[in-house]
């Protein structure tokens, strides 16, 4: 069998194991249903009742949330409540994954998942709710299988699909709470206003780097997400995990928060988080909460003379009020005349010939440990016109070694994908080193045209 063949076969297998996994559990729920009702139906003329008062709640349910019931603050009817309510989750990703793992253990009665992507070996650090089994296959049926697995008895929906204007107020109509875990200014706004048109709270986090947010927006009288943010931030100010980096366990402790307010709300217990926002420093370890603004009587979508209507929600275009598409590609600079740069492919093949040459890697240290090409001197983009000494030495070093004597070292620039390595040869060119060039598309460009084993990032 060729390699093609066999990842065919792997991927039909690892569907035909979630199938059957999943049938596994709804058949053993059904066999405990049976074995416990014929446990409690009464023989031999015992005077035992056949049923005795539980508010609901089956002895199945009673022994599943056992730990629940028993919390004054929570019990019985928290549990039933939990039980009727519905949750829809947006996202799941770092923050939609273990939010949805704990709606499926604590009983949400009907839970929803709406998202478009696939699970990539990427998300595995944060993702939790994904397994290597499913890289490549939608994010929805990965996360539906695993809420089904760990508790079989509740229904999930799946929504294999873009949120957008045209679909949002008939997906979230369905639910009575719902759970904002994206990651891009635009859905953050559509989901917000999408949520005071039909009155539903909702739960919004984020978390990137070390640090994370989170509040409850339109909740009883609480503002929603214009309230706080009438105009959307500049573009430069947003960065996602994939530009900006996150440890893994800061969006799973911010979801974690999120499922345990949107459990609150479901319950009818507790305070919710609705005009207080709880920021995370995880570096410091710190948590704090703060109090924020409450509903804006100028707010375009829940003031006291607000416009925004299902139409108008219908006709905005949320990537161009935010200046940021929904799924943002790398960005990509032209900021040097082609003699100015090489493709990877050319740099390759100076390396072959032994070309007498420096390599400037401009990325920040840390991005440098992580991977690199031999010989290449990190000279973080910040730090270059205090370190061009040290390249003017690389450069005699490379000179006064070479073959031929007298021949010039050329001196090349690469960075992550070729968007600061750009920067960094115009700011050569203006010091003196007018023949630097830039290798265009940088490490992903190696890893993708020249060598397949590089590792990305």
């Amino acid at each position: 069998m060729s390699a093609s063949e066999i990842l065919r076969e792997l991927d039909s297998l690892k569907d035909a194991k979630a199938k059957i996994e999943h049938k596994i559990s709804a058949l053993e729920a059904q066999l405990r249903e049976i074995n416990l009702r014929n446990d409690a139906a009464p023989s031999n003329g015992s005077s035992y009742p056949s049923s005795y008062p539980s508010n609901g709640l089956t002895q199945d349910m009673i022994h599943r949330y056992s730990r629940h019931l028993m919390l004054p603050s929570f019990g019985v009817e928290g549990q039933a409540n939990l039980l009727k309510s519905s949750i829809l989750v947006v996202g799941a990703g770092g923050l939609g994954a273990p939010a949805l793992l704990y709606f499926a253990a604590a009983g949400v009665g009907r839970l929803g998942i709406v998202d478009h992507d696939v699970v990539e070996l990427n998300n595995m650090h944060r993702q939790v709710i994904h397994t290597e089994a499913y890289v490549g296959k939608p994010k929805v049926k990965s996360a539906a299988a695993a809420c089904l697995s760990v508790n079989s008895t509740i229904e999930v929906v799946e929504h294999e699909e873009a949120l957008r204007t045209s679909n949002a107020l008939e997906i979230l109509s369905k639910y009575d709470i719902i759970v904002d875990a994206t990651d891009n200014a635009p859905t953050r706004y559509l989901i917000s206003d999408c949520c005071v048109l039909l009155g539903k709270p909702l739960v919004s986090g984020a978390a990137l780097g070390m640090e994370g947010q989170l509040t409850v927006y339109n909740y009883k009288g609480g503002p929603c997400y214009r309230c706080l943010f009438p105009l959307p931030p500049p573009r430069t100010a947003c960065q996602s995990c994939a530009e900006g980096g996150v440890l893994g366990v800061v969006p799973g402790i911010i979801g974690c928060l999120q499922a345990l307010e949107a459990i609150k709300i479901a319950a009818a217990v507790g305070e919710p988080l609705s005009g207080r926002m709880l920021l995370l420093d995880a570096l410091s370890g710190r948590i704090r909460i703060v109090k924020i603004r409450g509903r804006s009587m100028h707010c375009e979508a829940c003031g006291e003379n607000a416009t925004f209507t299902k139409q108008k929600f219908q006709e905005f275009d949320y990537e161009k009020f935010t200046e940021t598409p929904l799924r943002v590609p790398p960005l990509k600079l032209h900021l040097l005349p082609s003699e100015s740069r090489i493709s990877s492919k050319e740099y390759s093949e100076i390396i072959l010939k032994k070309e007498p040459h420096v390599l400037v890697d401009v990325r920040p240290a840390h991005h440098f440990k992580i991977v690199s090409l031999p010989k290449s001197l990190n000279i973080p983009l910040s730090t270059l016109e205090s370190r061009l000494p040290e390249i003017s030495a690389a450069l005699k070093k490379e000179e006064d070694s070479g073959l031929v004597s007298g021949s010039g070292a050329q001196l090349y620039v690469v960075c992550r994908r070729g968007n600061d390595s750009q920067r960094a040869v115009q700011c050569l060119h203006k010091m003196g080193f007018t023949s630097a060039k830039d290798i265009v598309g940088g490490l992903e460009s190696w890893a993708y045209n020249v060598d397949p084993k590089f590792p990305t990032y």
